[in-house]
């Protein structure tokens, strides 16, 4: 990547820049990048920038065993950057439920809308499923849970207890 000197002035320059940069970027100068991004002068874009990679390259190595040990280095290569840091957890349940993995129900509970969000839409776990109708942060994600669990058991009763609680 460019000098810091030579960076566009404009952030929104700057975050297509780091975005093209994460995109080219080897695994092993990976971790480099992200915390030469994190050093940039506008730590909110910065941080987005980071975590459009996250997304990326999390949903890439969600099922492998590879996984875990990528996701603790950039989580200690982020540091103290709360955003990147949570995403980093959301993907670690996310990996955890793909591969049948333990997790924990209250991680789920106490997870972001975009994580609720996307396991209500996309999860074929009953137990994820029963959790988010049950106890999902919106009635969105309540009602898109009760309604895919519906889908999967075939049962309007599961859905309606799992619901009420």
């Amino acid at each position: 990547m460019t000098h810091p000197s030579s960076l566009p002035a404009d952030e929104h320059d700057r975050y297509a820049l780091y975005l093209d940069a994460f995109a080219a970027v080897p695994r092993d100068s990976e971790l480099d990048l992200v915390a030469a991004v994190l050093r940039d002068e506008d730590p909110v874009m910065a941080q987005a920038a980071v975590v459009r990679h996250v997304d990326l390259r999390a949903f890439a190595l969600l099922r492998s065993d590879d996984f875990a040990p990528w996701a603790a280095a950039l989580a200690a290569a982020a540091g103290e950057r709360p955003f990147v840091v949570q995403r980093l957890g959301e993907w670690a349940l996310l990996s955890a439920m793909a591969r049948d993995l333990d997790w924990d129900d209250a991680a789920l509970t106490a997870g972001s809308n975009w994580l609720q969000l996307g396991v209500a839409e996309t999860a074929g776990s009953v137990r994820a499923l029963t959790v988010l109708a049950a106890d999902g942060r919106t009635r969105r994600i309540r009602n898109i849970a009760a309604s895919r669990l519906r889908a999967l058991t075939g049962s309007r009763a599961a859905a309606r207890r799992a619901q009420e609680g």
